[in-house]
C-alpha cells in the first residue's frame, strides 16, 4: 500500500517547534532538577505544572463521567453520538496529567509508592488512588472503540457486559477526586486569598469541573466537525449547551451565596490584582451563562462554540487563581514560570490535540452518524 507523503503545513511546523522546545525543557528538568527548570521555591512549591497541568487537566476530563452517566445511568440514549468523544477527551486529559505529574515531582521514579505505601490521612493519597483507578475505568469505557477497530469481538462482548458497573464506579471516583482537589487547599486558610478560600472549595471544584467538562465536549465536537466533517445532531448539542447553562447558574449561585455568607464581598471593592483576576474569571463564566439561557443562542453553533471557549478559559483562570494568584500575597512573592515550564506545558497540550486527531482518524469515535437525508439535524 502506497503511503501518501506528509505535507508540510504551518500547523505541523508549529507542532514540531513546540515539541522541540518541550524536549529541551525536559532535558533541563532532567539535568538540573526543579530548581534549574522552574521558578518554584520552598515558599512557593506549586506552580504552572500543578495549577494548569494537574488541576486543569483533571477538570477538563470531567465531561467523560458526565456524558457516561447521562447515557448509561440515566439512559438518555440521545447523547450516545458524543459519548466516545467525551471519553477520549477525558482519557487524554488524565493521561497527560499523569505525565505532567511525573515531570513535576521531585523523584518521578517513586510515583508508584502510593500503591504500596498507604497514608489514609492524606488527601493527595486519596486523589492519587482515585486518578489511577479512574484512568483504568476510562480505558475500559473507551475499549469498545479499539475493539471495534481491530475486530476483537470476544473482548468487545466482555467489555460491554461490565459497562454499567464500570460507569457507576467511574462516576463515584470522579466525584471523589474532582472535589478532593479543592480539599487540598482547605489546609491553607491563612494563605489563600479570601475571594477563593472557602469551606465549600470541594463543592465548587466539582461544580466547575462539570461545567468545564461539558464545555470541553462542545469544543471537541465543534473541532471534529470542522476538521473531519463529522456531523453531530443539532438537538443533541443544544441539550449539552442547556446543561452547561444550568450548571453555570448553579456554580455562580453557590459561589456568590458563599461570598455573602462569609461576608467577603467587600474584598471586591479593593483595587488589587486578586480583585481584577477574580473579575476576569467571573466574567468569563458569567457571559456564556447569559448567552446560553436564550434558546436562539443555543441553536446557533457559533454562539455555542464561543461560549465553550469562554468557559474553558474561565475554568483555567479559576484554577490558576486558586493555585497561584491567591497564594502570592501571603507568601510575599510573585511567581513567573521559567521557559521550560511553559514549553513542557505547551508540548503536552499539542500532544493532546495530535492524539485526538489520530484517534478521530483511525478509531470509530462517531457512533450513530447522522445521514445526509436529515439536514435539519446536522448543524453543530
Amino acid at each position: 500500500m502506497k503511503v501518501a507523503p506528509l505535507r508540510l503545513t504551518l500547523w505541523r511546523v508549529l507542532f514540531a517547534l513546540i515539541i522541540c522546545g518541550g524536549l529541551c525543557g525536559l532535558y533541563v528538568r532532567a539535568m538540573y532538577g526543579l530548581g534549574g527548570a522552574t521558578n518554584l521555591t520552598d515558599r512557593f512549591p506549586w506552580g504552572l505544572w500543578k495549577g494548569f497541568n494537574v488541576l486543569t487537566g483533571i477538570g477538563l476530563g470531567a465531561g467523560g463521567f458526565t456524558v457516561a452517566a447521562t447515557v448509561h445511568i440515566f439512559n438518555l440514549k440521545l447523547y450516545r453520538p458524543i459519548l466516545r468523544i467525551a471519553l477520549l477527551t477525558a482519557f487524554l486529559g488524565y493521561s497527560l496529567m499523569a505525565v505532567a505529574l511525573m515531570i513535576d515531582i521531585g523523584q518521578p521514579q517513586r510515583i508508584w509508592h502510593p500503591i504500596v505505601m498507604w497514608n489514609e490521612h492524606s488527601v493527595l493519597f486519596e486523589v492519587a488512588w482515585c486518578v489511577m483507578l479512574y484512568l483504568t475505568v476510562l480505558s475500559l469505557e473507551f475499549a469498545p472503540a479499539v475493539c471495534e477497530r481491530f475486530g476483537w469481538r470476544r473482548a468487545l462482548s466482555a467489555v460491554r457486559f461490565i459497562t454499567a458497573p464500570v460507569v457507576i464506579f467511574g462516576v463515584v471516583l470522579s466525584t471523589l477526586h474532582q472535589s478532593s482537589l479543592g480539599t487540598l487547599f482547605l489546609i491553607v486558610p491563612e494563605k489563600l486569598y479570601g475571594l477563593w478560600y472557602t469551606p465549600l472549595l470541594p463543592v465548587l471544584f466539582f461544580l466547575s469541573a462539570v461545567c468545564a467538562g461539558l464545555a470541553m465536549v462542545m469544543f471537541a465536537c465543534r473541532q471534529s466537525r470542522q476538521a473531519f466533517g463529522r456531523q453531530i445532531p443539532a438537538p443533541l448539542m443544544e441539550g449539552v449547551a442547556w446543561a452547561l447553562a444550568v450548571m453555570l447558574v448553579i456554580y455562580q449561585a453557590v459561589r456568590f451565596a458563599d461570598l455573602i455568607q462569609r461576608r467577603a464581598l467587600h474584598l471586591l471593592s479593593q483595587n488589587r490584582m486578586e480583585t481584577w483576576l477574580f473579575g476576569l474569571e467571573t466574567a468569563l463564566l458569567t457571559a456564556p451563562l447569559l448567552v446560553l439561557l436564550a434558546e436562539r443562542n443555543r441553536a446557533n453553533r457559533e454562539a455555542r462554540y464561543l461560549c465553550s471557549l469562554m468557559v474553558l478559559f474561565g475554568f483555567v483562570a479559576n484554577r490558576l487563581n486558586v493555585s497561584i494568584t491567591g497564594l502570592e500575597a501571603s507568601q510575599a512573592t510573585h511567581y513567573i514560570p521559567k521557559w521550560p515550564e511553559v514549553m513542557i506545558t505547551f508540548s503536552l497540550i499539542s500532544i493532546g490535540f495530535a492524539a485526538f486527531r489520530a484517534a478521530a482518524l483511525h478509531l470509530p469515535l462517531f457512533v450513530e452518524p447522522v445521514h445526509a437525508e436529515e439536514p435539519e439535524a446536522v448543524a453543530v
